[in-house]
């Protein structure tokens, strides 16, 4: 039998990701600067109280929908670079690869850079100046599977290179200047670099 703490525990979790999920389709839809903590309650069954409380106001929201899609990216890098094992630049190119392609084909994602190019965007900022939130999770996966299958490569120099190329994807879903094909062969060979 569930404790009664697991189980709040459990309720509460529940409880944010359909906030989340609420405030991520509504930012898909009409635009993050058009999103509204009632209209969140509104869609998840709650109180606009409960939303705050969770939250605590619309930077908070904004926040766990970033993590949240953050995650989303970084388990995926996490998979293309571990299938790939020791093969720097396959392992490289697959995960940017895979990154550039789903940016580019996320309804979150796209609303973010189409709601940024009228003017502020509040979610914008996890992709540029509070990057810090994509930099973190995706440099320590990068630096877990260098761990297993580099482990001759010292670790200032997997930060190095997973930082590089980490911004420089982040610069490519922001502006792409090629394909993703071609981007990715390109990053694939600074990261390789970078290592060698």
């Amino acid at each position: 039998m569930e404790s009664p703490s697991s189980y709040r525990d459990a309720s509460r979790a529940r409880l944010r990701d359909a906030l989340v999920g609420a405030a991520r389709d509504l930012t898909v839809a009409h635009g993050w600067a058009s999103v509204r903590m009632m209209d969140v309650a509104r869609a998840a069954g709650v109180s606009r109280q409960t939303v705050y409380n969770e939250f605590d106001g619309r930077a908070g929201l904004a926040e766990a929908i970033a993590v949240r899609e953050i995650e989303r990216f970084v388990h995926a890098v996490r998979t293309e670079l571990f299938a790939h094992g020791a093969d720097v630049r396959a392992a490289a190119y697959a995960a940017v690869l895979h990154t550039l392609r789903e940016a580019a084909g996320n309804a979150l994602v796209r609303a973010i850079l189409t709601s940024a190019r009228g003017g502020a965007d509040e979610l914008l900022p996890y992709l540029t100046t509070r990057s810090d939130t994509a930099l973190a999770p995706a440099g320590a996966v990068i630096a877990e599977w260098a761990a297993v299958h580099l482990p001759e490569a010292g670790e200032e120099a997997v930060a190095l290179a997973g930082d590089a190329v980490i911004r420089l994807t982040i610069s490519h879903i922001m502006l792409p200047s090629d394909t993703p094909e071609a981007t990715a062969a390109a990053l694939a060979e600074v990261f390789a670099r970078l290592l060698s």
